[in-house]
């Protein structure tokens, strides 16, 4: 059975992952691309759960990304 905890711990893995892959972009280019890709393919439950997490374990460019979405320019 997954926990909420269990399915938040792999959004956060599957979102550092998609911002380490992006990072020789550059930060601001790859927070651009990590945003842009969690918003064109997560489903809306995976986009709130990961919009409400505002922990230690995202990576930079990750919370770069996860900003950039709260706040769109």
């Amino acid at each position: 059975m997954s926990t909420r905890a269990d399915s938040l711990g792999r959004l956060i893995y599957m979102a550092n992952q998609i911002a380490r892959n992006l990072a020789m972009q550059g930060p601001e280019a790859a927070a651009h691309a990590t945003a842009e890709h969690i918003l064109k393919y997560w489903d809306p439950r995976m986009k709130a759960m990961i919009l409400a997490y505002d922990g230690d374990a995202l990576e930079p460019i990750t919370r770069a990304a996860i900003e950039r979405i709260r706040q769109p320019a």
